[in-house]
């Protein structure tokens, strides 16, 4: 059958099925008089009044319905038939009037309502709770037939999207429970609120209740239209309406996740105004400005053509975010683009160095073993950078080379020097992660030759070798040379290192492609290491190799708390993990290289130098 060709729709099924159950049990049109239907009819058209007049909040434009408050006090006014009776009736009548909403949907929402009901109605019974009956003896069966309530309504909706999304059972509750336990109390709180009008003020006190609840949407919307007038000017650049940097990244990053999901290529470009500054200085501030909003506008108008996302950057700097292109098709694209630049005429541009306005663009597409956003988006500004060296009014596409070639200036024997120095400061406090550093680094060395990695990665792989531990300098002394085992929560210390080392390099822009190797080198490949627990091609390639260097080292050295392996116990030990904690191709190219390449002898000394 259709219907059970995935988990999804074989949950909803069955909770559907439970449900129509559940309401048939309870659900008897003869017992209610003539009265209770007057009142039935009543609470139903508030049901369906509240959910056509929902409580917007920010920030994500959800929408809050007081439905289950009318509801929970009819079940503690009337019990458990009566509050079927509403569940069904508004159902009915809801699915009528909502077409576009396919039935089984309808069903499925119907029946969490009715689950959640009759769970909440035996919470209530069985922690004495008498219906009808309002006053403070009945305090705690309230509050435990709310707690219920919310329960159930989470379960079943969180394993939903559990199902839905394929992510873990405990992040898909505490995203829930993030984004809806304060908008679940108030709904919970209103609903004792209705229970006191109505016992009160029979009928009246719905109309009440209705009146404070539509003065309350009204107002949250208007708060809702504020909000998003202030949030949009937040994300918009004054100058040329397009959106600004901080808008970007979060779009960028947005785009990001959905790339790494689907698998469908991303391509991000930078656009830089050649020779902007001579133009400003010549002709003033105000010029500058024009030039900038006219091509701003050219901009807009073409990506918007392509269903792109189009920002300034930065001063001169713009950037585009292209979904769904790769970077073939977006060469293309950004070329035209700046061909049309070249044949758009703008005042003053004629004392420019090509007698036109031009820029020099970067284009970078997202690939797996990029790391973020930002990684992403420093490919794009090196290509550009790239573009510029090489004469200005190009686009050129990000390769290791262009990578290369926008670093060239720093020099690979001063780098290792700076970081060697930095590591040094490891003597005074823990020798061992110094010495350990060390021979990582020289099985780096090694290992990149072997991989025959271009400049650039074996560059960054030498030094991340270096530094990778450089967040235990925040550890104290007494945990880093402790004999024997952690105990949980110096562990829980312990493994902080990697993000107290991602903030020490972060405070030197010029080894931000470090981050990677410092923050991730205790990532294993089925997912299971930390900090994010990444898997896979998800781990950027030389925080994948860093692992494997840095464990192997670990198990042929002395550990306060570990027994030192032989070579030949480590590589069967790196045999076993492959797969499971490191990448089985690259593990397997490093076993060769250690048999090749350290003999006996070396084996002794590695381990000799472990001790000393």
């Amino acid at each position: 059958m259709e219907i059970f060709k995935s988990s999804t729709h074989s949950y909803s099924f069955v909770i559907s099925f439970m449900g129509v159950i559940t309401a048939f049990l309870f659900f008897d049109v003869t017992s209610h008089t003539d009265s209770e239907w007057i009142t039935l009819f009543a609470m139903t058209g508030a049901v369906l009044l509240l959910n056509h007049h929902l409580i917007q909040l920010p920030p994500k434009g959800n929408t809050l319905s007081m439905d289950s408050s009318i509801y929970l006090a009819n079940l503690f006014l009337y019990g458990l038939e009566f509050s079927m009776s509403i569940l069904v009736c508004s159902s009915i009548i809801f699915a009528f009037t909502e077409r576009r909403t396919k039935w089984q949907n309808h069903l499925l929402n119907f029946s969490f309502y009715s689950m959640m009901l009759v769970s909440s109605y035996y919470m209530f019974i069985s922690t004495n709770g008498q219906v009808g009956n309002v006053n403070l003896t009945n305090l705690i069966p309230y509050i435990s037939s709310l707690t219920v309530y919310f329960t159930v309504n989470t379960l079943l909706v969180g394993i939903f999207f559990l199902l839905s999304a394929n992510e873990n059972l405990v992040t898909v509750l505490k995203g829930m429970l993030k984004d809806t336990i304060a908008t679940y109390l108030s709904m919970l709180l209103l609903s004792l609120v209705l229970l006191i009008l109505i016992h009160g003020q029979n009928l009246f006190g719905l109309f009440l209740f209705i009146c404070i609840t539509y003065l309350l949407s009204q107002a949250f919307r208007q708060h809702f239209e504020l909000y998003k007038e202030v949030a949009h000017k937040a994300n918009i650049d004054d100058l040329t309406g397009l959106y600004n940097h901080g808008a970007f990244k979060e779009h960028l990053e947005k785009e990001v996740r959905i790339a790494r999901e689907t698998g469908q290529p991303l391509s991000v470009a930078i656009l830089d105004i050649d020779d902007f500054k001579k133009y400003n200085d010549l002709y003033g501030h105000l010029q500058g400005d024009q030039l900038l909003k006219k091509f701003g506008n050219l901009l807009k108008m073409e990506a918007e053509e392509n269903h792109f996302l189009v920002a300034r950057y930065g001063g001169e700097e713009f950037s585009l975010i292209m979904p769904n292109t790769p970077q073939s098709e977006a060469m293309t694209f950004v070329n035209q683009l700046r061909k049309k630049t070249n044949n758009t005429p703008f005042d003053g541009v004629e004392i420019l160095p090509y007698g036109c306005l031009s820029f020099s663009g970067g284009i970078a597409e997202w690939e797996k073993e990029t790391y973020d956003a930002s990684a992403l988006l420093n490919k794009a500004d090196m290509a550009a950078y790239n573009a510029k060296d090489q004469g200005k009014n190009m686009v050129l596409i990000y390769s290791h080379q262009s990578d290369y070639s926008a670093q060239q200036s720093l020099n690979l024997e001063n780098d290792i020097a700076e970081a060697e120095q930095q590591l040094k400061i490891f003597l005074s406090k823990d020798v061992y992660t110094y010495r350990h550093s060390k021979r990582v680094y020289q099985y780096a060395i090694d290992f990149s030759k072997k991989l025959q990695l271009n400049d650039q990665e074996r560059k960054t792989l030498m030094l991340g070798a270096l530094v990778h531990d450089i967040g235990k300098l925040e550890i104290p002394r007494e945990i880093l040379g402790k004999k024997g085992k952690l105990d949980p929560d110096e562990w829980a210390i312990m493994k902080k290192h990697v993000t107290w080392g991602k903030e020490i390099i972060s405070t030197d822009k010029t080894h931000s492609d470090l981050i990677p190797l410092v923050e991730l080198h205790h990532e294993r490949y089925d997912g299971n290491g930390y900090p994010y627990g990444l898997k896979g091609d998800n781990i950027p390639k030389l925080a994948r190799i860093l692992c494997i260097l840095d464990s192997f080292d670990a198990m042929t050295t002395e550990r306060p708390y570990q027994k030192t392996k032989s070579f030949e116990e480590a590589i069967e030990e790196l045999k076993n993990c492959a797969g499971t904690q490191f990448d089985p191709v690259l593990v397997a190219e490093f076993i060769n290289m250690i048999k090749v390449n350290y003999s006996l002898k070396d084996c002794v000394e590695g381990l000799n130098q472990g001790t000393g």
